[in-house]
């Protein structure tokens, strides 16, 4: 590989701006020729401000970062960003993606329901197959890296000045994870980081893609979702105890995750205000981890097996392998067949408003309809037109810009 040694800035460090990190750990912002000044902790990293044709966007913890067009390359590892690229129909952007068979499984079982939309995800290189490196991002040469710095600085062989080189040299940073369960960052970013909801996020993402009126009207249907939801949820005693899971490899435990903390992870759970049935446990992780005896003393009224929108975490195995354990056969969510597949935690607009209306039916068929029977890595069921949350056609048309 050969860095980038240029006496003069590139030209992203010009067009595109840069965020990066003073010695320290201190977060820069931008100005309009891509040198780093001070941290800015103020309202700014919630603005989007405009000079002629550059403008710049604010996000915790990058602070502002200047833009003069649209980008056209995207780098993304985790695959919210992804799907708002597609959201906002710059999908043919996207130059990488964490995982991309099982994402693109799962983005692609919904797309299905889209006419004319579709992830293209599986061919794209994963930047975390053999580590996070400079070299990959060097050779993608994206305009904008859509990943946090916080979280890049966590990675194995990534120092404080990798992180400035890549946002000077190559594109800026700009992403933030721990928003996902409001988990602490690193140490040298806590001064300077802001949580985000999902939406938040990807308000900012339309303001760097420079969509904001298809944002707008995704937003507003989003909106109209919740509000249907809200309309017909039960009341809190009468709703049903849930969990939601992953079982491990050797079907020894079940990774377990909260309904209703804060965090976008829970984007398509807590809307729902099922009952956590591990609501009391405070794991020390972003997860925990539960035996077959402490999933059956918990007991919950549903399973909601995450991934399992895509043929990797095949339902059918699934239910098979918890059915070879005692305890698990004993379970109300097998005996009554309510253990359910779920998509992705790492939703962005597209998969939230499908996950929304599935696990709605999955945890109230009687106020949403029954869930249907599903197959692993099918398409995303078809809904009767009168029990959908949303509109395909018109998400469909907001999205390839008709709308």
């Amino acid at each position: 590989m050969s860095e980038r040694t240029d006496a003069n800035p590139t030209r992203r460090g010009v067009i595109k701006g840069g965020s990066a990190m003073l010695a320290g750990g201190m977060l820069a912002g931008c100005t309009g020729n891509g040198a780093q000044s001070g941290v800015n902790n103020s309202s700014s990293t919630d603005s989007t401000t405009s000079n002629g044709g550059s403008y710049t966007v604010g996000m915790a913890p990058m602070g502002d970062v200047s833009f003069e067009g649209a980008p056209e390359s995207l780098f993304v590892v985790f695959s919210q960003y992804a799907d708002m690229a597609v959201a906002l129909g710059h999908g043919d952007a996207v130059n990488a993606i964490y995982s991309p068979e099982l994402s693109g499984d799962i983005m692609g079982s919904y797309c299905a329901r889209l006419d004319g939309v579709s992830p293209g995800w599986k061919e794209l290189p994963d930047p975390l197959a053999d580590g996070l490196s400079k070299e990959k991002l060097y050779e993608l040469d994206s305009d904008v890296h859509f990943l946090d710095p916080a979280y890049v600085s966590t990675q194995q062989n990534w120092k404080q000045a990798d992180i400035d080189e890549i946002a000077t040299n190559v594109g800026p940073w700009f992403g933030n994870f721990y928003s996902g369960t409001h988990d602490e960052p690193p140490k040298s970013y806590r001064d300077s980081y802001q949580y985000y909801s999902l939406w938040d996020l990807f308000g900012k993402v339309a303001r760097v893609l420079q969509e904001r009126d298809r944002y707008r009207k995704l937003e507003r249907m989003h909106s109209n979702v919740l509000s249907t939801i809200r309309s017909k949820l039960p009341p809190k005693g009468e709703r049903p105890t849930a969990v939601r899971v992953t079982l491990n490899d050797d079907n020894s435990a079940f990774y377990t995750y909260h309904l209703n903390r804060p965090g976008y992870w829970l984007a398509d759970t807590r809307p729902l205000g099922a009952r956590d049935a591990f609501a009391e446990k405070d794991w020390s992780s972003l997860w925990g981890e539960v035996g077959y005896e402490a999933m059956l003393e918990a007991d919950p009224d549903v399973i909601l097996h995450l991934w399992s929108m895509s043929s990797k975490h095949d339902l059918s195995d699934v239910r098979k392998r918890i059915t070879n354990k005692p305890a698990g056969r004993d379970l109300a969510a097998v005996r009554n067949d309510r253990v359910y597949p779920a998509g992705m935690r790492y939703q962005g607009p597209i998969m939230n408003l499908f996950q929304l209306e599935m696990t709605a039916k999955q945890l109230y068929p009687e106020r949403f309809g029954e869930w249907p029977d599903y197959t692993s890595g099918d398409p995303y069921p078809e809904i009767p037109a009168d029990e959908r949350l949303f509109d395909r056609q018109k998400l469909a048309a907001i999205i390839d810009g008709t709308a």
